[in-house]
């Protein structure tokens, strides 16, 4: 019996060609906005430690609030058009931050609806991404499709830090989020241009968004593969680069080391090179330990690195923020393609928009948590103190791996069960 022909490479994929140019012009203004707007609070309306902190923590208070039921909605419904629609809303949204600043108008309390409202957005458009991309893509190809997301990502993190830098140095922060604003609209036109049937699954009866979201809670945290990636990306981004890190890190750079925005965003460039070797590398290290404990030591890794950025000193900044955070790339790159593609090969397709919700729950739910706690104890710890703090407890996030069967996995697993035997797999997993 001969073997079935291997599907042909996904750069010969028209669907995902645009999906993935889509993504790769979205995430490069989205990292020029993430630099741009804690920027501008700090340098253009001087906010505190706290107001920074608070910051970040709307943006990710979404996840928390609207995560659950956005999850059972998109269940419910066609994934491309609420990629569209949210892609569209955030280019709308991140606009009054420009026009504000020409109008003499641009204040802090501005800046607080507009990461919230982007934040609510993102929910809907990252729900509805991982929910499609099987679709798209087939079971069969999810790795090597999330591999080149990964390297989408990595693209905009390179070129948009340092991007970002340049122009909050020429235009000012506010004028910078302009740049976001328009790859979302760029990201938005790539999207009406893939073509793939996809039609909502409806089931001959639903039990409700109450249910569904209780079905999506208990799929996860029943399953002896997912609950333990929750509970290990929800530590790491407690305390780590976007948890408590993201509410510091500029701070830090700008007053304690004395970057100025251009060195800021070259540094951030140069250490985002970690996150393309760990794209590139990880077939290899996957192959050489196995899924399981590439999971496991990247997530120790990751916490790990934090512990080098307090060491920094003005005189040492670029060199030690650069290796810090490059090695945090690289290993933050392996445990993102991995968990990500286990996740999506475990769980079947009715619930896939329910289990990304509720791992997004946990797992960006915390960072507001996170962020606001990393601006508040930057008064009795010190920015340093607070740096410490957050390492320390971001190298536990290695922990519910090393002890579960996930860090046993040698492999991929089967595809997913079929909404039939759904249950029964949450019950036995």
């Amino acid at each position: 019996m001969t073997r079935p022909a291997p599907p042909p490479g996904l750069l010969r994929h028209q669907g995902f060609r645009r999906l993935w140019a889509a993504q790769t012009v979205s995430v490069l203004g989205a990292q020029v906005s993430e630099l741009a707007l804690p920027l501008a609070a700090v340098t253009v309306l001087k906010a505190t430690p706290f107001q920074v902190g608070l910051l970040a923590a709307v943006q990710y208070l979404p996840f928390l609030l609207v995560g659950l039921p956005a999850g059972a909605w998109v269940d419910r419904t066609r994934r491309r058009p609420v990629m569209i629609a949210a892609d569209l809303v955030r280019c709308a949204v991140l606009l009054t931050v420009p026009a504000a600043a020409l109008c003499g108008v641009l204040h802090l309390w501005l800046l607080y609806p507009v990461a919230f409202a982007v934040g609510v957005m993102t929910v809907f458009f990252d729900l509805a991404a991982q929910s499609f991309l099987p679709t798209l893509v087939g079971e069969e190809q999810l790795v090597e499709a999330n591999t080149k997301l990964q390297l989408s990502e990595t693209s905009g993190q390179l070129a948009g830090p340092s991007a970002g830098g340049f122009l909050v140095q020429l235009l000012t922060a506010p004028l910078a989020v302009l740049a976001n604003a328009l790859s979302y609209a760029g990201s938005a036109a790539l999207l009406l241009l893939v073509r793939v049937e996809e039609r909502p699954i409806r089931d001959a009866v639903r039990p409700g968004l109450v249910a569904e979201v209780k079905d999506g809670l208990g799929y996860v945290f029943r399953h002896r593969l997912l609950r333990p990636i929750a509970l290990s990306a929800g530590i790491a981004n407690l305390f780590g680069l976007f948890g408590m890190v993201q509410a510091i890190l500029v701070l830090y750079a700008v007053r304690d080391l004395r970057l100025s925005p251009a060195g800021l965003g070259t540094t951030l460039a140069i250490a985002n090179a970690g996150v393309l070797l760990g794209s590139l590398a990880n077939g290899q290290v996957v192959r050489r330990l196995g899924v399981g404990p590439s999971l496991t030591w990247a997530a120790f890794g990751l916490g790990g690195t934090i512990l080098l950025l307090p060491l920094a000193t003005p005189g040492t900044a670029v060199p030690v923020l650069a290796v810090a955070m490059a090695l945090a790339g690289l290993c933050a790159s392996v445990f993102n393609i991995n968990q990500i593609s286990l996740r999506q090969s475990v769980t079947p397709a009715p619930m896939r928009g329910r289990m990304t919700a509720t791992l997004r729950f946990v797992v960006w739910g915390v960072i507001p948590v996170g962020t606001f706690f990393g601006g508040a104890l930057v008064g009795p710890l010190g920015l340093r103190g607070a740096l410490w703090l957050a390492g320390a407890g971001s190298v536990l996030a290695g922990l519910p791996l090393l002890f579960s069967a996930v860090h046993s996995l040698r492999a991929m697993p089967d595809a997913a069960p079929t909404a039939r035997s759904m249950s029964q797999e949450t019950l036995h997993a």
